[in-house]
């Protein structure tokens, strides 16, 4: 069973799986890169009322597995970390612009799925292994 969170008004369990796909699907994501776009999602969450759980990348993509409350504004959230990270990463990492000539790190679009009725183990071990 999975824990439940709480507040002054409510009880709940909100997970959810959050795909991000680079522009292009351009090949630019490494372990540092990664470990960076980590960092910046852990630096915001807090004002979100999210909490990372697990992350996972490829090398065009990452697959991340959240909590959120029933207050949390969650796309704008999605949002705010894509243009962050995308700011911050294009900034750090000069090399990136060889690939993504323009101000986007990430595609527009996103995917992100409610995780529902599948326990959270299940959903830990295939975003686990995901990727590389």
């Amino acid at each position: 069973m999975r824990e439940l969170d709480t507040n002054n008004h409510s009880v709940f369990a909100m997970y959810y799986h959050l795909v991000l796909v680079v522009k292009y699907r351009r090949k630019v994501i490494d372990d540092n890169i990664s470990a960076r776009l980590q960092e910046i999602f852990k630096n915001i969450q807090g004002k979100y009322n999210i909490t990372l759980l697990e992350w996972n990348p490829d090398v065009d993509h990452v697959h991340i597995l959240f909590k959120a409350h029933p207050n949390t504004e969650i796309s704008k959230f999605i949002n705010a970390y894509k243009s962050a990270s995308s700011r911050l990463v294009k900034k750090e990492f000069p090399m990136i612009k060889e690939k993504l000539w323009k101000e986007y790190f990430w595609a527009r679009s996103f995917c992100l799925l409610t995780t529902g009725g599948v326990p959270i183990d299940i959903i830990k071990r295939y975003i686990e292994s995901q990727g590389r």
